[in-house]
């Protein structure tokens, strides 16, 4: 089984997203740690699917999504159309 190191995305110095992306990727990381919060499960410090959106056009990472929400349904769609590598690995 192959193993990932994941960098978390809330780590990112956001004026200089663009630039960490191709830093970690070029390192070989071939997987990128993205958090999704509503500010009702658990408080929000986390970005809207805008910027998923927005760095999914920058890296060709593998995006792992952890969803902390309370109505995930809300999200599936989203995450679906920007993270669609998540359910190209689940099928």
């Amino acid at each position: 089984m192959k193993k990932y190191l994941s960098p978390s995305m809330l780590s990112a110095d956001f004026t200089k997203v663009g630039e960490q992306l191709k830093t970690i990727e070029n390192a070989g990381n071939e997987m990128l740690h993205v958090d999704i919060m509503d500010g009702m499960f658990v408080p929000s410090i986390s970005f809207g699917m805008p910027v998923v959106e927005s760095i999914r056009s920058c890296t060709d990472m593998i995006f792992d999504v952890h969803m902390m929400v309370v109505d995930p349904e809300r999200y599936i769609e989203a995450c679906l159309l920007y993270t669609s590598d998540a359910a190209d690995e689940a099928r």
